[in-house]
């Protein structure tokens, strides 16, 4: 299963660009510090990387909604 970098931007919508596609975590995540180090430092873009089958099922999972983790003394 391939390694996706994508680069994600919020402004004005959020957009999902894949950067690349690397077959081996170790290259993916140089890839990816080597891009965030390249990066411009008031860029608002996010360099993510992401783990799954096809190029489709990791923008689902990009754009899939997680709730909060509870914090202490949320009862």
């Amino acid at each position: 299963m391939p390694y996706f970098i994508y680069r994600i931007t919020e402004q004005p919508v959020r957009l999902l660009k894949n950067l690349e596609q690397h077959e081996t975590y170790r290259e993916a995540s140089a890839r990816v510090k080597q891009l965030r180090a390249e990066q411009d430092a008031g860029s608002a873009a996010i360099i993510k990387m992401i783990h799954a089958e096809t190029e489709l099922k990791a923008e689902d999972l990009l754009n899939e909604v997680r709730e909060r983790p509870p914090e202490l003394g949320d009862d």
